[in-house]
């Protein structure tokens, strides 16, 4: 029975682990994109905050984008709010793709309706740039 609870426990402790990654092995800082749409869903959440964004493309298809950013703690730190973004907001994005192709981006900074650019996390630099 206790080595049956000890195993527990240590699985328990490694799958929130595995679930993490590094910038490198997601992200392409060779390849920034910038975006503006609409706001679909916000989740702020340990370890990363993240929102979905519907963006238009120049034939008038909308694409729906995940957007990670910087733990909720860290981005409160960049002057962040849990409603300085809501659903429905248009904001402009700046980010890095993801090397696998999909709509997922890491975010730099990001472009509020108030006109407001607030530093996102990204785990590629160190904090806001002048």
């Amino acid at each position: 029975m206790k080595i049956l609870l000890v195993t527990a426990m240590a699985v328990a402790l490694v799958i929130p682990l595995s679930a993490h990654h590094s910038f490198a092995a997601e992200y392409d800082s060779s390849k920034p994109i910038f975006m503006q749409g609409k706001v679909t869903k916000i989740e702020w959440m340990n370890p990363h905050a993240r929102f979905y964004l519907d963006v238009k493309d120049d034939k008038g298809n909308v694409t729906n984008w995940e957007m990670e950013m910087g733990s909720p703690n860290g981005l409160m730190r960049q002057g962040w709010l849990r409603n300085a973004m809501k659903v429905g907001d248009i904001v402009n994005v700046e980010a890095y793709a993801a090397k696998d192709g999909t709509n997922l981006g890491n975010v730099r900074r990001v472009k509020l309706t108030d006109g407001r650019r607030l530093f996102a996390g990204s785990s590629n630099d160190g904090g806001p740039q002048p």
